[in-house]
């Protein structure tokens, strides 16, 4: 299968997931970063744990691994959390989201993907951005955490 093929598929499910949820992407992108760290961390245990389970591994499964510990924290957060309120800010937030995810999934994926025509040419452009799409991802994330209101507590009426 296609490079492009699979990263398609992952954009739409994710991009999917966000829109309908309505979630902000501030707290969504610091997650997918808290997700990737630990992807980081525990990625050589992550296999020993499948392989301990009875599948047997493989980079595939190793990606897939890696894969559900990076989305694992954000798919959490897709259930709670700040909303937004017009379809715009829905459709640019879960587009910004998709972006970042898919800059966090091109290692691990790459691990287990045959890479050739097209699909090398994207894979190697993407790689090579990588650092600049997390960068502004990260910041857009801080900057949208700024532009989130907490919801009003309903405050009880004084008596005079």
């Amino acid at each position: 299968m296609s490079v492009v093929i699979i990263f398609a598929a992952i954009a739409l499910v994710l991009f999917g997931l966000s829109f309908m949820t309505r979630r902000r992407f501030g707290l969504l992108g610091l997650a997918l970063a808290a997700g990737s760290i630990l992807s980081n961390l525990w990625g050589d245990n992550a296999s020993f744990v499948v392989s301990a389970i009875g599948i047997r591994s493989s980079p595939l499964t190793t990606a897939i691994t890696l894969s559900v510990i990076v989305l694992l924290p954000s798919v959490l957060l897709l259930f709670h959390g700040y909303a937004y309120k017009n379809i715009v800010g829905r459709a640019i937030g879960a587009l910004m989201f998709t972006l970042l995810a898919l800059a966090f999934l091109i290692q691990p994926l790459g691990y287990a993907l045959t890479l050739q025509g097209f699909g090398a040419n994207a894979y190697t452009w993407l790689v090579q951005n990588k650092d600049l799409i997390i960068s502004l991802g990260m910041i857009s994330a801080v900057v949208d955490l700024f532009f989130t209101k907490p919801a009003h507590l309903s405050e009880k009426k004084s008596r005079r």
